[in-house]
């Protein structure tokens, strides 16, 4: 089930230590794909962005399991770490320009509109494989990726997973959407 956008909502006091919470959990667990990262650094980052905070939760709230995953030109790179794809955000199609001119059976919505919504991007392939090799992610679904334009300009878009110990890139037309396929997404803090 898709969960509503945070958006135009702030979140409370209540919500945001919650989320901190959460967030410091799953990062203490997964030490590996942050080692010269503190949750003293991360926390201090996050209470003074209320924007990437409605991002988080909606990455949380969507199934995403986001967690920090690196560090890139003084920014904290948060990636959504769920094993599957992230259930609320499956069954979509590449882009609104692909759902537009679905004519039958159309998705409920794009992976890029979902994203935008959310203040996230999707993954690149580099950005996935980084992902892939700090433990095997969607082993029995896949997720789209930013497509290159000449690619996307094309009618296509691609998405990746990770089968028989391998990950692997495929490519789609942009109006296709499948109950297994989602998008993974990165946040910027």
């Amino acid at each position: 089930m898709k969960k509503q956008s945070t958006a135009n909502k702030s979140l409370n006091a209540q919500e945001t230590e919650q989320l901190l919470k959460t967030l410091e959990n799953r990062f203490r667990k997964n030490m590996q794909r942050h080692i010269s990262i503190t949750w003293t650094d991360v926390d201090a980052r996050l209470r003074i962005n209320s924007v990437a905070m409605k991002s988080l939760l909606d990455m949380e709230r969507s199934g995403g399991e986001p967690d920090v995953v690196g560090t890139e030109k003084g920014q904290m790179l948060f990636m959504d770490c769920s094993p599957e794809s992230p259930s609320g955000r499956r069954s979509l199609c590449y882009d609104r320009a692909a759902l537009d001119a679905r004519k039958e059976a159309k998705p409920s919505g794009s992976a890029m509109d979902m994203a935008d919504a959310m203040g996230i991007t999707l993954l690149t392939e580099a950005e996935y494989r980084h992902l892939q090799s700090l433990g095997p992610v969607d082993q029995k679904t896949s997720s789209w990726l930013l497509t290159p334009e000449p690619i996307r300009k094309l009618g296509g878009a691609v998405f990746g997973d990770y089968r028989y110990g391998q990950v692997f890139i495929y490519h789609n037309g942009v109006q296709s959407y499948y109950a297994a396929r989602g998008f993974r997404g990165l946040l910027r803090v």
